[in-house]
């Protein structure tokens, strides 16, 4: 039996939204919509209980550039859908434990203008579609958010995202704790909403041919969906 190979599209459109692979010539952008800012607003949202880690331009693009060249396929600019696309944010994926193909997915909208328009909530709708429909062997995607975090919490529900764990009082961020939420799908989750779609679902109109920071998990808290 042939097992025909699977081609991992460069660009996922939507409807407000398109998701674009990272490509090399994306860095200086990407590198200033992170780090432009030594306190970025979008920071309160992405696991604020952390600090952001800076890095200076030159080791960003010479680490990332390997990456790339490596092929890395795990960073997709979220641009807006128009003649002009904006950079807006971007989607991640990782692996918490490839042997057992626990993969796990996260967002950030950088730009303040962009929240709550619905835009984080169509990248992770079109992001979730495109890692099941690319990777026939992962069983389950997910993220990880925290309880100060209300809308990442609910635009996962509204996606059919089930609220998996939620570990009390280990998050502590200006004197208050907070609790550590993870939230997943199951492939067969995944294929009865898509069944239960009678329009044409996001992520099908694919053109064919990663928090993009230099951590090993990326930060996927962010609640501007």
């Amino acid at each position: 039996m042939t097992i025909s190979k699977i081609t991992v599209p460069t660009t996922i459109h939507g409807t407000k939204i398109h998701l674009k692979q990272l490509t090399i010539q994306d860095l200086p952008l990407l590198y200033h919509l992170m780090y432009g800012d030594p306190n970025p607003e979008y920071k309160k949202w992405d696991a604020p209980y952390f600090p952001l880690q800076l890095i200076d331009e030159e080791t960003y693009l010479t680490e990332m550039t390997k990456q790339l060249n490596e092929g890395m396929d795990s960073i997709y600019l979220i641009q807006t859908q128009s003649d002009e696309p904006q950079t807006i944010g971007s989607v991640t994926y990782y692996w918490e434990h490839e042997p057992s193909n626990w993969l796990e997915m996260g967002i950030i909208i950088y730009l303040p203008e962009f929240w709550n328009g619905g835009y984080g909530t169509e990248a992770i709708q079109l992001w979730t579609d495109h890692l099941f429909q690319t990777k026939p062997q992962i069983p389950r995607v997910g993220y990880t958010t925290w309880s100060g975090n209300h809308r990442m919490v609910k635009v996962g529900t509204k996606l059919n995202f089930t609220q998996e764990a939620r570990i009390r009082n280990v998050r502590s961020y200006q004197g208050k704790l907070y609790d550590s939420i993870r939230m997943g799908m199951l492939r067969e989750e995944w294929e009865q909403t898509k069944s239960n779609t009678t329009s044409t679902p996001l992520g099908v109109n694919e053109t064919c041919k990663h928090t993009p920071n230099l951590q090993k998990k990326p930060n996927t808290n962010l609640s501007n969906c």
